[in-house]
């Protein structure tokens, strides 16, 4: 006996549930061959508040955590993301027209990433701060921090790696984000935000948004409760005017990045949305 197949919604991902877009709003998200995949929601202004809102309140308990608890939920995420291969094999193959194990290595290096990132939670202080020599009985140390609410556009051309290469680094400061994913392949960035909801990561540690960035990020480039803005994957749009809006409310910004692999793994990417905090403290001459 035939049976119908059940197809798949992709939501939003917002404050740990999945949402529809509060407008209703859908698009067809195609395969490389043009055959339908899915139809994903399409993010509006509102959702795009929303997930600000829910990112804003997970800042704090994000990071207040201990740096070696933030290595382990990212070293979770990467066991879970393992555990899903092959779904997310079979997603990039089918929207990005590749070979199964084309495919399969990009899935491999996302895994990969998310390690090497994990390694740095707790050393990423080490490397970034130090013990700063002053001229008088004291100590003087410098010290990351993270920038808070960060919103990220995330790489377009890339369904997997792309968004955990922009998405890892600023989890690892302690920064809660808002990522817009790619227009074109959503389906991976709406699978890895389920792989999120069954780990360890906080709610509203991660929100992720799927529609028009060209729509989206001028709403959060403008948002004065977000404080930093990731542009790498916004190299097609008018990102100049969305820099602009962005200092409007003073926030760092980090331009695209031109190349094939512009969010290649690099403790700049760490650094870029940590702010460094310098204490003083008194020392006994005794």
């Amino acid at each position: 006996m035939s049976r119908l197949a059940v197809p798949k919604t992709y939501k939003l991902f917002i404050g740990g549930a999945f949402p529809r877009s509060e407008s209703g709003r859908t698009y067809e998200v195609r395969a490389a061959d043009g055959g339908f995949l899915a139809n994903a929601a399409k993010a509006s202004r509102k959702d795009a508040r929303d997930a600000v809102v829910a990112a804003r309140g997970a800042v704090a308990g994000w990071a207040g955590a201990t740096a070696y608890n933030r290595g382990q939920v990212l070293y979770r995420i990467a066991e879970l993301l393992e555990g899903r291969r092959a779904q997310f094999v079979a997603e990039i193959e089918e929207a990005e027209g590749l070979t199964r194990a084309q495919a399969g290595a990009q899935v491999d290096e996302a895994v990969d990433r998310w390690v090497w990132y994990a390694g740095w939670a707790d050393k990423f202080a080490q490397a970034a701060g130090n013990a700063n020599p002053v001229a008088g009985p004291y100590f003087n140390i410098s010290v990351p921090e993270p920038t808070g609410v960060v919103a990220i556009v995330a790489p377009q051309d890339s369904s997997l790696v792309g968004f955990v290469s922009a998405v890892a680094p600023a989890l690892v400061a302690g920064n809660a984000v808002v990522v817009v994913a790619s227009e074109r392949f959503p389906l991976s960035a709406i699978s890895l935000a389920e792989v999120l909801a069954t780990s360890d990561v906080p709610k509203g540690v991660v929100n992720v948004l799927t529609g028009s960035p060209a729509e989206i990020a001028p709403w959060l480039a403008s948002h004065a409760d977000v404080n930093a803005l990731d542009l790498v994957g916004a190299g097609e749009l008018d990102w100049v005017d969305l820099e602009i809006a962005a200092a409007d409310t003073l926030k760092r910004v980090l331009r695209p990045e031109p190349g094939p692999d512009a969010a290649a793994p690099a403790l700049d990417r760490i650094a870029a949305f940590t702010e460094t905090k310098t204490v003083w403290h008194t020392k006994s001459l005794r």
